[in-house]
């Protein structure tokens, strides 16, 4: 098996990298390195990708290229030149905080970009695309836990929209050329080699210097913090298995199509998150409570009954755990 994996030196891309590797299929790793967050930490990333590959005998198994995925000439030429089985794409420009004041990184990351990866995937007749989609585009959605039967119309960033977008723009494809689809609606996923651009990296970093935290909501605020190994094995299960001609809710449409909630289905309160942190390193977070953020949402609780469901698997790393690691990988990477 040839899998394309979009976004490899990113956080999550990292990791299933690795998940691959281990089963023995052939990757090909494609990144643009760009510096939304310290370009340092991505190539470290890779460093460790062309190690890991050595030690586990599989470094002929894997190759990265630099590119831009919303360089369309450059991703047609990737699908011309290789036979791709599976693709994966993972590649986006993250935050939501950053889309509110840098609106065009996300059209041409995640629109032009992902349309990009639709392309040649209906040139190909790929056997499955999995895409990641985010718990973000539940917006202020009141059901809770959040279903994938819920409406996701009311986005309250531009990172949720684009992410919404991609679901459109996938089942599209999904319907108008019988190319199986399955999105991936992550939920806040933390773990070692994280994105620093996120809270619990933040957090880590600034109570170990003994700066004050900033606690949005007042506090209020609770997330569904999936370990980013859970988010590796759902992936894995997922993507042998493309999803069957469905008939999609309210609709008389059958489509090779499917969405799932990936998350610990058991939400946190940012107070009980903080605490792990503070627990793993020993040492009291200075707290400096503040309003809520312009884009943020109070809750995020994901359903995952349909994953349970069909693969019967669903996350359920503890967060003390998840933290612990976390904490231990930073120390260790930080003393390099």
């Amino acid at each position: 098996m040839n899998i394309l994996v979009t976004g490899s030196a990113g956080f999550i891309g990292f990791h299933t990298i690795q998940g691959l590797l281990k089963e023995g299929v052939y990757v090909t790793g494609v990144d643009n390195l760009n510096d939304y967050y310290d370009v340092n930490l991505k190539k470290a990333r890779l460093d460790y990708l062309e190690q890991f590959t050595h030690e586990q005998e599989c470094a002929s198994k894997y190759k990265f290229i630099q590119m831009d995925i919303s360089d369309t000439q450059a991703v047609t030429t990737l699908f011309n030149n290789n036979k791709f089985d599976v693709v994966i794409n993972l590649a986006a420009q993250a935050g939501v905080r950053y889309s509110i004041t840098n609106p065009h990184a996300y059209v041409e990351a995640n629109l032009v970009g992902f349309v990009n990866i639709l392309e040649g995937c209906r040139i190909q007749s790929i056997n499955h695309l999995i895409y990641a989609s985010s718990s973000s585009v539940y917006g202020m959605n009141t059901n809770i836990p959040f279903s994938v039967d819920d409406a996701v119309d009311y986005p309250v960033s531009l990172y949720a929209a684009t992410k919404k977008s991609n679901e459109l723009l996938a089942h599209t494809y999904s319907h108008l050329y019988r190319i199986p689809v399955t999105g991936l609606r992550f939920f806040t996923v933390y773990g070692p080699w994280g994105r620093p651009d996120m809270a619990y990296y933040s957090f880590t970093e600034k109570i170990i210097r003994g700066e004050p935290i900033d606690i949005y909501n007042n506090g209020k605020m609770q997330r569904d913090f999936t370990y980013i190994d859970d988010i590796v094995e759902a992936i894995l299960k997922i993507k042998n298995v493309p999803p069957p001609e469905t008939e999609m809710v309210g609709t008389s449409l059958k489509t090779p199509y499917a969405v799932y909630n990936i998350g610990n289905n058991s939400p946190i309160k940012l107070e009980q998150f903080v605490g792990a942190i503070e627990n793993a390193l020993g040492k009291q977070a200075i707290k400096n409570y503040l309003p809520m953020q312009l884009g943020d949402v109070p809750i995020t609780y994901a359903d995952v009954s349909p994953l349970k469901e069909r693969f019967g698997f669903s996350p359920n790393t503890k967060i003390d755990v998840g933290i612990k690691k976390f904490v231990d990988w930073y120390i260790s990477y930080k003393k390099n």
